[in-house]
């Protein structure tokens, strides 16, 4: 059986097994990682080695941006003072003037889907589209979570463009792509170690209108839906299940409420999960052996119908024994 056929067995949950993907590990780590597994210095190559069922080809990292001045937009930082920190009438974020998605350049992502299609992996794409945090940036985080009292409809309409601009480039990129891609995989971080950014009330209001429009975008086109949010979203999973979300990323394993035996309990029957194997203290500070005991765990927990796969990003200092230990309990 393929990774492909594997992975799309698991988002049907009609599997007998599990997959199992590496992840993204900090650059820090990947030179040893390849000298470790005896690869060629590229994510696919590492992925397997490791045995990953698909590989993750973001058009962001890819030269999507090549051919738009104003990219920037969408990568400010977190908590500054952003360009409608005091905007208080939608005219202006009309009159804006919005990157065009019509100049998104895909032709390096269509090398890396080909490549992925070779090895015979799933393949997850699509923009990021990291519309939450885009916004957060464009008004300055607590500037935009204010706002959601003080200025709904600038909030909106601030949230309506972002969003526009994404489902435009997914589209050409979908185009181009066609069944070469078996998932959306975008991303959004709605919680904290603790909790939501902001409550269940006010993402099914701000967040979850625009959400389903990628969603749907996806499933028009025959693609599953792969979400990442790290933190303690369990209370809006419900949410994400009824917005057609198949697969739900990285499990932030000490996050409150988000422990395997909570989320395979309650939410078990209605989405797959990916991730699970705790990134802050299991996977760079305990042995192989606890790495590969948890890994077994977390199976018996979610069934077959699960993906291995780190928590996050793994950390710096990561040894590649941990990630072997890992690799080799998910394919037991």
């Amino acid at each position: 059986m393929t990774g492909k056929e594997l992975f799309n067995k698991i988002l049907n949950r009609t599997s007998s097994k599990n997959g199992f993907w590496h992840g993204v590990p900090f650059e820090k780590n990947l030179e040893d990682m390849y000298a470790y597994f005896k690869t060629e210095p590229n994510q696919n190559a590492l992925g397997t080695a490791l045995g990953d069922c698909c590989h993750w080809v973001m058009p962001e990292e890819h030269g999507m941006w090549r051919h738009i001045e104003d990219a920037q937009l969408f990568n400010s930082l977190h908590n500054q003072g952003g360009i409608f920190a005091e905007c208080e009438n939608i005219r202006e974020v009309e009159n804006f003037s919005w990157p065009d998605a019509r100049l998104c350049d895909f032709t390096e992502s269509e090398k890396a889907v080909d490549e992925t299609v070779k090895l015979g992996k799933a393949v997850l794409s699509g923009t990021w589209a990291c519309f939450f945090h885009n916004a957060a940036d464009l008004f300055g985080m607590e500037n935009y979570f204010i706002k959601m009292y003080t200025d709904p409809a600038v909030v909106q309409a601030v949230t309506e463009r972002v969003v526009d601009f994404y489902l435009q480039a997914n589209a050409k990129w979908f185009d181009i792509i066609g069944d070469r891609m078996d998932a959306i995989f975008f991303g959004n971080d709605f919680g904290s170690q603790l909790d939501m950014l902001i409550s269940p009330e006010m993402f099914a209001k701000f967040i979850m209108p625009y959400f389903r429009k990628i969603t749907a975008q996806a499933k028009a086109r025959g693609y599953k839906v792969v979400l990442h949010s790290c933190g303690a979203i369990e209370s809006v999973i419900p949410q994400l299940i009824n917005a057609g979300v198949d697969c739900l990323h990285p499990i932030q394993a000490k996050a409150r409420n988000m422990d395997a035996v909570t989320l395979a309990r309650k939410y078990g029957k209605d989405i797959v999960f990916m991730g699970g194997v705790d990134t802050q203290g299991l996977l760079p500070f305990g042995n192989p052996q606890q790495v590969y005991d948890e890994v077994m765990r977390l199976r018996e927990l979610f069934g077959p119908n699960f993906i291995v796969s780190p928590s996050h990003e793994a950390m710096p200092n990561t040894p590649p024994e941990n990630m072997e230990a890992m690799a080799r309990a998910a394919s037991y």
